[in-house]
């Protein structure tokens, strides 16, 4: 096929670069939505995140807080520096590389706002390179390692998706990247963080993840975009063994990041329990199960209050609103509307 070509679908080898007529317009309205997004790492103001830290947090938030810059360090460079770029390899649709562009640049953006943040936050360098060790030196940190190294399995180096056991390789990847890592590791990391920011602690860290979490967000929705186009073009590979590869990843993710949270919460933190985020982390499970098609496992509702903002059931309807509190230009305090 040579790159004039449309590919029949999605995953067919190839280098597609014709985007007239457009076969697969959402991936480009996504590309477009997320130029609009556009915000920058000075914009957010840590000034008075150092007073709280110093003067308003208990040793055990301190320690949450360490344990969560910790993990953002090392996090989103997995996400950015192995699954992006296998996507851009094998997703064969021009519109579709237009937004793994940006991604890409938002991951590095991601990158640099949690370097900043590790910068403000552990002004000590020899603390700052334990927190980059973190993979290697927190065993709850290391756990979503080993978690991403078992689901995570790297499809960069196949030369194309050949056959029909290539291409569910390819999904169970992109499922992991979309429904556990993004969907579940930072989502339960963010929880945290609006618990705090309910306290009226940390307001630059909430400004910045705000941003962050939409950014995500996108992600995640443009991934499941990606999994229900091929499951319209080749409903073949969506099969029972997929199903159950995907629960169990799923199951197994939840039991994961419960770990980190007996992690962070050990020294007690008033006001947030373990119970309640393994509640709050099964509800997000389920609602990426329902997502990509499958009932729900646990049946459980969302114990965080102040997490109804960020309701993660109303993400897949994001490309349906006007964005309005996060755009170039704009100052202050981000608010993620009711319906976000």
């Amino acid at each position: 096929m040579n790159a004039v070509e449309r590919p029949e679908n999605l995953l067919d080898p190839g280098l597609c670069l014709t985007l007239r007529p457009m076969y697969y317009p959402a991936f480009y309205e996504m590309y477009r939505d997320a130029i609009r997004n556009t915000w920058t790492v000075e914009e957010v103001d840590f000034s008075g995140d150092v007073g709280d830290l110093r003067e308003k947090m208990s040793d055990a938030e301190r320690h949450l807080i360490q344990r969560l810059v910790a993990f953002f360090a090392t996090g989103d460079s997995i996400v950015a520096n192995n699954l992006v770029l296998s996507l851009y390899k094998h997703i064969n649709a021009p519109e579709a590389r237009m937004y793994l562009s940006r991604q890409l640049y938002e991951e590095a953006l991601h990158v640099q706002f949690y370097l900043t943040l590790l910068d403000t936050y552990i002004p000590d360098p020899e603390e700052r390179h334990q927190a980059f060790a973190a993979i290697e030196n927190i065993p709850s940190i290391r756990a979503k390692g080993e978690f991403c190294m078992k689901w995570l399995d790297s499809i960069q180096d196949v030369g194309a998706l050949l056959t029909r056991r290539e291409r569910r390789h390819f999904l169970l990847n992109l499922i992991c990247f979309a429904a556990c890592v993004e969907g579940l590791f930072f989502f339960g990391a963010f929880a945290y963080v609006y618990f705090l920011r309910s306290r009226g602690l940390l307001h630059g860290l909430a400004t910045g993840t705000n941003w962050v979490f939409r950014d995500e967000s996108c992600h995640m929705e443009f991934a499941f975009e990606v999994v229900d186009t091929v499951r319209r073009e080749q409903p073949e590979l969506f099969d029972d063994e997929l199903e159950q590869e995907v629960i169990a990843m799923i199951e197994e993710a939840v039991e994961c990041e419960t770990q980190f949270a007996r992690d962070l919460l050990e020294g007690g933190v008033a006001g947030l329990s373990v119970e309640e985020v393994r509640t709050y982390l099964e509800y997000c499970a389920d609602q990426r199960l329902v997502r990509l098609g499958y009932e729900k496992r646990f049946g459980s509702k969302n114990p965080l209050s102040f997490m109804e903002l960020q309701d993660v059931q109303e993400v897949t309807n994001f490309f349906e609103r006007r964005v309005s509190a996060y755009q170039m230009g704009v100052s202050g305090e981000v608010v993620l509307d009711g319906d976000f």
